[in-house]
């Protein structure tokens, strides 16, 4: 008889009783907030129709686990979770809009696996669709602040929006040909430092 080795694909880990409890306590977390917030669960399959995750055409991902299942359907593992929903609001249009849904589910992806980083994890996703609301922006924000508040995560939020800092440079009074040496000002301001960009 054949002696198969106990062994994991790369890429991919097992969660022991004690990891899965800690998770499990993180996820409630999460969603006790999110549902606070008046965000509904949704879920979907692990795989989606091959032209629903890639478009028409577009063989550039090479990231997605695509195969053909035994009635020869071109699938795939879900690589994220917008694309799940996109297709969601598209097949399903009695959904009420605003819509406002939180999932937690694992997404896969062909990616080189490093120290931290599985091709195999479980992605938090919160979106309101069918609002131009710039509230409905802050909301999510805001749900994301208290999740990592409530986990006792200490953090700071930065974000970036081209019309606010181009309506910000034009305040200013900087002339519109130098908003990318701007950009790029800000861009540095994180990886190198305040006193270092200043020395520039």
């Amino acid at each position: 008889m054949r002696i198969v080795e106990p062994r994991l694909l790369k890429g991919f880990r097992d969660l022991l009783p004690d990891e899965m409890l800690a998770r499990e306590k993180i996820i409630n977390v999460i969603k006790e907030v999110y549902e606070s917030y008046g965000f509904v669960p949704l879920s979907t399959p692990a795989l989606e129709y091959k032209d629903t995750l890639l478009g028409y055409g577009d063989e550039a991902n090479k990231q997605v686990y695509l195969f053909k299942d035994p009635d020869s359907y071109d699938v795939g593992l879900r690589y994220d979770l917008t694309v799940p929903l996109s297709r969601v609001i598209a097949q399903y249009r009695e959904l009420p809009r605003p819509f406002k849904r939180y999932q937690i589910q694992p997404v896969w992806r062909y990616d080189k696996p490093d120290p931290g980083r599985f091709r195999e994890f479980v992605q938090f996703d919160i979106d309101i669709v069918g609002t131009e609301s710039m509230v409905a922006d802050a909301e999510i924000i805001s749900a994301m602040a208290e999740c990592l508040t409530n986990l006792k995560v200490n953090f700071h939020i930065r974000f970036s929006h081209r019309k606010v800092l181009n309506s910000l440079i034009a305040y200013a009074g900087i002339k519109p040909s130098r908003s990318h040496t701007v950009f790029r000002v800000i861009d540095k301001l994180e990886k190198q430092g305040l006193e270092n960009v200043k020395l520039e």
